[in-house]
């Protein structure tokens, strides 16, 4: 949970909000996209942090509508939080790498097959993530928050490449 608590804490560095509210803010941002946000976890999130007085209740409501601000020890878990992601490196799991792992007990007909079809998915994907910039901006996300869809179709880009570079290497029987 410690990229939605993150995330919470951050977004109410801003000023108090609803949990309604800190959803919206995350789905501007394509938070489910890169930070494996659950987005029914954040109204959980916020009761749990205000109970632990990361946060404090500053008007009750039902349904989502209670208003939370963040508190001074909130402010520097934010920023615990916050400087541990900044130095730590943690690989991306994806299970496409555990397919390329037994590509050799694949026809070379259906290996094309699905490198092609990742590689059409890519490509929509990067389509996608061009919408998405301009959606953020529209909607007045920060600049900053560009940065997170920037890096995403660098990385979306890399895998193109080396999924074109694939398809060839099989075609011409390199590969597997």
């Amino acid at each position: 949970m410690s990229s939605t608590r993150t995330l919470i804490l951050g977004v109410l560095l801003d000023g108090p909000m609803n949990g309604y509210k800190v959803r919206q803010t995350l789905e501007l941002w394509g938070a489910q996209h890169w930070a494996n946000v659950a987005f029914g976890s954040i109204y959980h999130g916020l009761g749990q942090m205000a109970k632990e007085g990361l946060l404090e209740v500053v008007e009750s409501g039902k349904g989502g509508q209670t208003v939370y601000a963040i508190t001074d020890e909130g402010r520097r878990e934010f920023h615990r939080l916050l400087n541990d992601f900044w130095w730590q490196f943690r690989p991306i799991v994806d299970p496409f790498q555990v397919a390329l792992t037994f590509m050799n007990h694949m026809s070379k007909a259906d290996l094309i097959a699905a490198l092609t079809a990742r590689k059409d998915q890519l490509k929509i994907v990067l389509a996608l993530n061009e919408r998405a910039m301009a959606g953020k901006r529209a909607h007045g996300a920060g600049r900053h928050v560009d940065e997170t869809v920037l890096l995403g179709s660098m990385q979306v880009r890399a895998q193109l490449e080396w999924v074109e570079q694939a398809i060839e290497k099989v075609e011409n029987g390199d590969l597997p």
